[in-house]
């Protein structure tokens, strides 16, 4: 049997991103944004005037944790802070970043890529997240 899993179009990427920076620019803050395809693989990513590079790194790692971990990059926080052998193994990974502002992009049930936001506080990268899913009509997931 073969099954057909849905991918997202690097157009739509870009209006999340876009949307993204609308909604930031609204609010007074600086920002990057990522956006992921489910393997992790960039789509589309920006920085603001004035965010510095290594924020661009930091979107773009909470992005990838998101889409690969199929979850927010919050509960992922969670989930590593009551496992002391988690968090410990997690110290040695590459990209994987547990910094609210990352979450998953799904369409249907099914993780279809990441977007991540980082400049901001956490709980004001979230909502750039959340802004951008909702923008292109996807819902925003817990």
């Amino acid at each position: 049997m073969i099954h057909l899993v849905p991918v997202l179009a690097s157009a739509t990427a870009m209006q999340m991103t876009q949307a993204a920076i609308a909604h930031a620019e609204a609010q007074g803050w600086k920002i990057a944004v990522a956006i992921v395809d489910s393997s992790g693989v960039a789509l589309a990513t920006c920085r603001m005037d004035a965010v510095t590079p290594p924020i661009s790194d930091y979107a773009l790692d909470k992005a990838y944790t998101a889409a690969t971990m199929r979850c927010s990059t919050a509960a992922y926080f969670e989930r590593m802070d009551g496992s002391p052998s988690l968090r410990l193994g997690l110290a040695n990974r590459d990209r994987v970043l547990v910094w609210g502002g990352g979450l998953p992009i799904l369409h249907d049930g099914i993780v279809v890529g990441g977007i991540g936001i980082s400049g901001a506080q956490d709980f004001e990268d979230i909502a750039c997240c959340q802004a951008a899913l909702l923008a292109v009509g996807l819902a925003t997931p817990r």
